[in-house]
């Protein structure tokens, strides 16, 4: 009995053991250099030779007193919430509208998953032709109606928003696949006792679907926040954070910072990076405190 028990305990430990060294290799390790990055004085030469003098906080400092750090935060404070509420908004309207499963219900699902599916390079360059000033769709479009063009990339004044836009559209796929999984996992019976009581069509929505998408609404929104806050890519093709920083988010400070100058600031760098981590680390923990809360009442 001993042998077995002691056998079974081995074989628990071999199909831990991928996952744990997965782990270890891929988040543990990267996040322990990025501390450790954000604590010394990193140059070209000590990064890769090391001995880097220790510095303690005087990264965070500096980052703290930069001029970019006001702009930075506000402009990745926009960019998530605007981004998830319309993300959110509009997938879960798409995802009530596919649920009464009509005739090519499942081919319209498909052709909406494109976005999430298309490599972000593409869906950036994509979006920086069609809001191109000179030559773009959008403009076009408006031409078309007598509105002057708009310098959608180029102008301070609607660089942010035009990534933002561009975001949207990419996530609202995800919100709508988790979203509508969700709403499978209702049963009709609920929604038919809810019409003999009276309940309309909204107050279906509202009583009914929209507390019991509750949980699933909170996985998604908290996802869909992670994946926000890291955006990178598609800033820095369509804008590179520009025209002078109207559109910079932490994730492209931290790169201009570590990896878009002559001179690289590696610890700086490393240390908006490790800003990012937390605010996505406060929301999750949040998001656990909110759900074990919800599990005892």
């Amino acid at each position: 009995m001993a042998a077995r028990t002691r056998s079974g305990q081995w074989a628990a430990w071999a199909f831990l053991a991928p996952v744990a060294v997965y782990l270890l290799v891929f988040y543990a390790y990267p996040l322990y250099r990025n501390v450790e990055l954000s604590l010394r004085n990193y140059t070209v030469r000590s990064f890769v030779q090391g001995h880097a003098p220790f510095t303690g906080f005087a990264n965070y400092i500096k980052i703290f007193g930069d001029a970019t750090f006001g702009p930075a935060l506000w402009h990745t404070v926009v960019f998530t919430v605007v981004s998830l509420a319309f993300q959110f908004g509009i997938g879960l309207a798409l995802a009530v509208f596919f649920s009464r499963n009509f005739r090519l219900s499942a081919t319209l699902r498909a052709l909406f998953l494109v976005p999430w599916l298309l490599p972000l390079i593409v869906s950036a360059s994509t979006w920086s032709w069609m809001l191109n000033s000179d030559s773009g769709v959008i403009n076009v479009v408006l031409g078309a109606f007598g509105i002057d063009p708009v310098n959608w990339l180029t102008s301070p004044d609607w660089s942010l928003w035009s990534v933002t836009i561009a975001n949207i559209w990419i996530g609202i796929p995800f919100n709508l696949v988790v979203l509508y999984s969700g709403l499978q996992g209702i049963s009709p019976a609920i929604y038919e006792a809810a019409a003999l009581d009276g309940a309309g069509g909204w107050q279906r929505f509202w009583k009914v679907t929209f507390p019991l998408l509750r949980p699933v609404s909170a996985i998604t929104l908290l996802l869909g926040l992670v994946y926000t806050l890291k955006v990178f890519d598609l800033i820095w093709i369509m804008t590179k954070g520009g025209p002078s920083g109207s559109s910079t988010t932490f994730a492209t400070w931290s790169y201009r910072l570590g990896f878009g100058n002559l001179v690289p600031s590696f610890g700086p760098g490393a240390a908006v990076g490790n800003l990012l981590i937390v605010m996505a680390l406060i929301f999750g923990l949040i998001y656990i405190r909110v759900q074990r809360r919800q599990a005892h009442t």
